[in-house]
């Protein structure tokens, strides 16, 4: 069954109280189905500079709590939460209280974390990948009981909780679940417990970069497609597939990459960069329009690709 394309706005600068409230009535002024924050926690620094990201201004549940407040239909969400930033409990709650709140404007997006730099900086130890999908499953676990109010009782290898249930109820029969990533492992996790799947660069390296760029090709997303149909089975038909869309405006990339990765990957050959499949052409014209909007403000700072 063919599905309509939504598009959705990544946002996690904000200067002040007012410029966070105008970026989200603008977003749905112009029609985005979803605002995604971002957990990541670190402003100006070390952390920026080795990871590859822009430094962030808001953090993630008060953001989107302020953003479904000021809006009355546009969705909300995180892209995506890093789980070993959160207990688990105290996750699901928030999120649940959010689509309370929200009327059910909640997408849950949720990820195994990857920034080695912002979990040195933070004082996190960063468990090898395998560790944290394990830890990541049995997180989703955890969500999806809480937010069907059931008693929990979850003994698992990285997650034990029990003896309640979850409450508030959300608003949402379903809260959508999203899973991000770009290797093997957190793909094949995304094709079994998913209902987004958000295909993401391979960021084992721990930074943005140029061989993050190489994994976003033809060849290589196809690839991710099929572990994720692999694991899926005959639920792939059910699934929603989400990328990082760059946008092209006039022949020049915007997006909410950092600025050193857009020119990475503008200096693609034109070739690979017409059938790369995270690329977007202007001819989308409100999210062209609003993208060359931010790429303007972004040369006027000296910042343009």
């Amino acid at each position: 069954m063919a599905r309509p394309f939504r598009f959705s706005l990544q946002a996690f600068e904000a200067p002040s109280a007012d410029a966070w409230v105008t970026t989200c009535r603008r977003a749905e002024e112009l029609g985005y189905d979803t605002l995604f924050t971002t957990d990541h926690h670190f402003g100006p620094g070390e952390i920026a500079a080795a990871s590859g990201h822009r430094p962030v201004d808001v953090a993630p549940i008060s953001a989107m709590t302020m953003a479904a407040a000021v809006t009355s239909t546009m969705k909300v969400g995180c892209r995506v939460f890093g789980v070993d930033y959160h207990q688990p409990v105290v996750l699901a709650k928030e999120l649940a209280t959010v689509d309370f709140l929200s009327k059910g404007r909640l997408v849950a997006a949720i990820g195994a974390g990857w920034v080695k730099a912002e979990y040195d900086g933070l004082g996190i130890q960063q468990d090898k990948p395998s560790v944290r999908i394990e830890r990541l499953s049995e997180v989703i676990d955890v969500l999806r009981a809480h937010w069907g109010c059931e008693p929990i009782d979850i003994k698992g290898k990285h997650v034990s909780v029990g003896g309640f249930a979850g409450a508030p109820k959300p608003a949402q029969d379903s809260i959508p679940l999203m899973i991000g990533g770009g290797a093997e492992k957190i793909l094949t996790l995304a094709g079994q417990k998913a209902d987004i799947v958000s295909f993401n660069f391979n960021n084992s390296a721990g930074k943005l970069g140029a061989s993050s760029v190489a994994s976003a090709t033809e060849d290589e997303t196809l690839q991710k497609i099929q572990w994720v149909k692999d694991a899926a089975g005959a639920r792939f038909a059910d699934l929603e597939l989400e990328i990082d869309g760059k946008l092209l405006v006039d022949g020049r990339i915007a997006n909410n990459l950092p600025i050193q990765l857009a020119r990475d990957t503008a200096a693609l050959p034109a070739t690979e960069l017409a059938a790369d499949p995270n690329c977007l052409s202007r001819l989308l014209a409100v999210p062209g329009k609003f993208c060359a909007e931010r790429l303007d403000q972004l040369e006027a700072r000296g910042e343009g690709s």
